[in-house]
């Protein structure tokens, strides 16, 4: 297992978390619904605490965390729509957007315990895997609100 490349999956994995924090920072601030707001606000706390996690573990290895957010790609692009999408107030818009982004971040942790096996260790791969359990589980909130939504329609 070389280091580095431990601290770059696992840097990786702190900008999904950042994009995520953000993300969901700005649709609680474009929302008046308050139960989106209190759900965008546990989404975040996912987050924040899987960041926690992922700053630790790279310090440990003598790393920097990765700051900041992606500015191309495809959560960026996923968080300006919902946005938009917000500012429609269009609630199953936000919530199409939301899943969206969470498959994104699902993917992420998914291709570093599919892909980086040999660059991570037992200890990070059991921590990684429990944060896409957190993961999926505000995803299947986020379906669920959706498919309530679809089923109406």
């Amino acid at each position: 297992m070389n280091t580095e490349q431990s601290i770059d999956v696992l840097n990786a994995l702190i900008v999904i978390n950042n994009d995520r924090i953000e993300g969901y920072m700005k649709a609680s601030k474009e929302t008046e619904d308050s139960d989106l707001k209190s759900l965008f606000a546990q989404f975040e706390n996912t987050s924040q605490k899987c960041k926690g996690e992922l700053v630790r573990e790279v310090q440990r290895l003598g790393g920097e965390p990765a700051e900041g957010t992606k500015t191309t790609g495809k959560i960026y692009r996923v968080w300006m729509d919902i946005k938009a999408t917000l500012t429609g107030n269009d609630r199953k818009a936000i919530l199409n957007s939301c899943e969206y982004g969470e498959d994104v971040a699902i993917e992420a942790y998914e291709d570093a315990l599919n892909n980086e096996v040999e660059n991570i260790s037992t200890e990070q791969q059991t921590m990684l895997r429990s944060q896409l359990q957190l993961i999926r589980a505000d995803h299947d909130k986020v379906k669920s609100l959706r498919d309530v939504l679809v089923e109406q329609d």
